[in-house]
């Protein structure tokens, strides 16, 4: 059986690329988005010709309901999930002063950013522990993409910096909680 790699944002930039290398590492893919199915065939297809099994699961990491949906479907798609990576992410809509962001721009970018990576990561982890149990030798990593904005200021996006920052951190502690699992 083929490893398995949950890509979130995975169907441009970065996470094109992301899913690109590990296509060509031989794994399968699942390749999770927001944007209608329809509108990513073309990506799907070139991930496809690559030689690779590919899935794509619509959903929003930022929504509760989605994120269980997407990890559900990656597992009836390909029974495992061996790497998770956490690379969806917004910037604010509007490049604002910290001293007049919004709180739905705080919001947003944070859910996505943030709290949406951290709780995947969470339901994820679950199922590779799970998944450890059953075979030990088994490869597993969560990988989470973060930015310099993560340590560099910047005043006119200060909620991307903050969300940024809190990925830095997750991941840390990811790490450490996750280490006694051989889970990297």
């Amino acid at each position: 059986m083929k490893p398995v790699a949950l890509i979130t944002g995975g169907t441009r930039g970065i996470g094109l690329g992301i899913a690109i290398e590990f296509a060509k590492a031989g794994f399968e893919l699942a390749i999770n988005g927001r944007r209608p199915a329809k509108e990513v065939e073309p990506v799907m297809k070139e991930l496809q010709n690559l030689g690779c099994r590919t899935a794509y699961l619509q959903g929003d990491i930022a929504v509760e309901k989605d994120r269980r949906q997407v990890v559900q479907q990656a597992l009836v798609e390909f029974s495992q999930i061996n790497v998770l990576v956490n690379n969806a992410g917004v910037a604010p809509e509007v490049r604002a002063d910290m001293l007049e962001a919004t709180e739905s721009s705080f919001d947003k970018v944070l859910a996505v950013n943030l709290r949406g990576p951290y709780f995947l990561t969470q339901l994820v982890a679950r199922q590779m522990i799970v998944q450890k149990g059953q075979s030990p030798d088994i490869f597993h990593c969560i990988i989470n993409v973060s930015s310099v904005s993560a340590t560099v200021a910047s005043v006119n996006r200060g909620e991307y910096c903050i969300s940024k920052a809190g990925v830095a951190m997750a991941t840390r502690l990811w790490a450490s909680r996750l280490g006694e699992f051989d889970i990297p």
